[in-house]
Parts: C-alpha cells; sequence; structure tokens
C-alpha cells in the first residue's frame, strides 16, 4: 500500500519535507522487508533523523543525527524527543507545550515530561479529528441506509406486482 495513504495523523500536520522524508523511507522499507511494522519502524528512524516530535506534530531538528541511543542502535527511542539536545533546548519545547516544573528538572526528566505532553497533545488532535469525521460518517451511513431501504422496498413493491 502506497505510504501517501497511510500517513499517520501526525506527520499529516507536519511540514512536507517531514511527510516526504516518511513516505521515501516507507516505501523504501516496504520493498526491502515487506508492509508492515518493520516498515513504519525504519520510517519513523529516518524521520527522526532530521525531526523531533513537539506536541502533535513533527519539527525539523537544529542538527541532524540520531535523536536519542536507542535510536542510534535500534533499541527502545525517546518517540521522537530529541533527547541529545541540549537541556536549554529541551526547556525551550518543554515551554512551549506548557510543561509545568521544567526549570527544576533533570534532562532526562524533560524528556519524560515532553514525551507525555506529546502524547497528550497526539490523542488530543486524534480526538479532535475524530470528532470531525463523525458526522460526516454517520451522514453517509444515513443516506445509505437510506438508500439500501428505499431499494428494499422497491424490490419487494416489484415482487408482489
Amino acid at each position: 500500500m502506497p505510504a501517501v495513504i497511510e500517513l499517520p495523523s501526525t506527520i499529516k500536520r507536519s511540514p512536507k519535507k517531514a511527510q516526504n522524508t516518511w513516505v521515501k523511507a516507507h516505501d523504501s522499507a516496504v520493498r526491502e522487508y515487506g508492509e508492515g511494522r518493520r516498515a513504519h519502524m525504519t520510517a519513523f528512524a529516518a524521520l527522526k533523523h532530521s525531526f523531533e516530535k513537539v506536541g502533535d506534530h513533527w519539527e525539523p531538528k537544529e542538527q541532524k543525527g540520531p535523536s536519542d541511543k536507542g535510536a542510534a542502535r535500534s533499541g527502545r527511542t525517546a518517540e521522537g524527543v530529541d533527547a541529545n539536545a541540549s537541556k536549554e533546548h529541551l526547556q525551550g519545547v518543554a515551554s512551549r507545550l506548557g510543561v509545568v516544573g521544567r526549570s527544576r528538572m533533570t534532562k532526562t526528566e524533560l524528556v519524560d515530561a515532553i514525551k507525555k505532553a506529546n502524547r497528550r497533545a497526539t490523542t488530543k488532535a486524534a480526538t479532535k479529528a475524530m470528532a470531525k469525521a463523525t458526522p460526516k460518517a454517520m451522514a453517509k451511513a444515513t443516506t445509505k441506509k437510506a438508500t439500501t431501504t428505499k431499494a428494499t422496498t422497491k424490490k419487494a413493491t416489484t415482487k408482489a406486482r
């Protein structure tokens, strides 16, 4: 399946360059490994070299490279947070995300707080998107049901004659 169709919502809300990076890496990984989890993980790993997750979207990093030790050696990652960035950078990101108590946090605590804030922002954006899509889906289902009912009634009337 083309990566453009499978584009995760956080990447849809990101700059075009992030979208293109993910799509190219995903398509290449699908050719190499086949469709599935491994292709998605590979695409995200490629994305994390140039972008970091901030809230519900991805933004360009100041410096390219692995976002954390896990990304460098293919292990547990910091979920898109640039854990290799300076403490000042992390405090700035935490400030934009509204993390409380950031000035007293260690670098590790900042990374964890940003991960938590990112998850919260992504969930909020997904919930908002679902709420927007639900009325359209309901209208479509109602229209389809009405059309089906009319067709069934017409068939029954035709058979009765």
